[in-house]
């Protein structure tokens, strides 16, 4: 009888070991593999489609880079002031996004007076890539993006970095590495505090999935010869950062839980300012209050530029 138990509790314990590593890796090319996601929209709003077509249009360079600790080639775009400046914008994109969904922002950049540099990041449109770097592996290229600008403008740069949902984690990861004097300010818009927590976020609003044991066991499924999900944490990048920080989020925001802004916010010590913009939803504060957004970008920039 205890030989048949124990046959019967091993057999029952690969079961669930196998069932555990197909529902990880099935997680895992839902969130890390780079691919249409159903659970986003296709739709481009007419303002963002306008602002595309400037873009399309406009007078730009294509600039190349080599990853961070790999060969992977990245693409971004220079789209340099009308008239010569030391200030440029560097902005991040969100997940599943490309620098031609942040022509509105660049446009208005642009319109404000400044260079701007719009990366594609790793997996994300013209960029290599086969999986997502949600911020924190793509922290270490914009290091080198933003080493690009400085040999472009010359030592009397000054730079300021702005990101949309990851794009926000990535300019928040981006607060806590040692960054050259010329960047002065951050505006980072919906970006969430963790990798692992964003995981948990939409495996309970997707899938009404508890947290444990799936998303640590997805997320070492993504770390394996990637990076370590693990340690991506805009918490504890955000206590070292020493720049004006100003933080962005939906009042309505489920996909980022709006929650997360407030952890952000109490984490850094920095000069700093939030804004939660009522009845906006993930990443549409711009689309709700497009006046008093762009002159509150703007603004801080403009207030923090030497």
């Amino acid at each position: 009888m205890k030989r048949k138990w124990t046959i019967l509790l091993s057999s029952l314990g690969m079961v669930i070991v196998a069932a555990m590593a197909g529902a990880s890796l099935y997680f895992y090319n839902y969130a890390f593999v780079p691919s249409r996601k159903t659970f986003l929209s296709n739709k481009t709003e007419p303002a963002v489609a306008q602002a595309q077509n400037w873009l399309h249009r406009i007078n730009k360079q294509t600039w190349r880079e080599t990853a961070a600790g790999s060969n992977l080639q990245l693409v971004a775009d220079w789209v340099p002031a009308t008239q010569a400046t030391a200030k440029t914008i560097v902005v991040a994109h969100g997940y599943m996004n490309t620098k031609e969904d942040m022509a509105r922002q660049i446009e208005f950049f642009h319109e404000a007076g400044f260079n701007v540099l719009a990366p594609d990041d790793r997996g994300h449109g013209q960029s290599q890539g086969n999986y997502i770097g949600y911020g924190y592996a793509d922290r270490l290229d914009y290091l080198k993006w933003i080493n690009r600008v400085i040999r472009r403008v010359g030592p009397n740069s000054q730079i300021g970095f702005y990101g949309v949902s990851m794009g926000g984690a990535t300019v928040m990861y981006l607060s806590g590495e040692k960054l050259p004097k010329q960047v002065v300010a951050i505006v980072e818009d919906c970006g969430y505090t963790s990798i692992m927590d964003e995981l948990a976020a939409q495996g309970r609003e997707l899938f009404s999935l508890p947290r444990y044991p799936l998303i640590p066991a997805v997320a070492l499924t993504a770390s394996v010869g990637r990076y370590n999900v693990f340690a991506a944490s805009t918490i504890a990048a955000l206590n070292h950062n020493s720049r004006p920080i100003f933080f962005i989020h939906g009042a309505k925001d489920t996909f980022v839980p709006t929650s997360m802004v407030h952890r952000e916010y109490a984490a850094d010590h920095s000069e700093k300012k939030l804004w939660i913009v009522p009845k906006a939803g993930h990443a549409q504060s711009l689309k709700m209050q497009p006046q008093r957004y762009q002159a509150r970008v703007v603004g801080w920039f403009n207030a923090h530029w030497r």
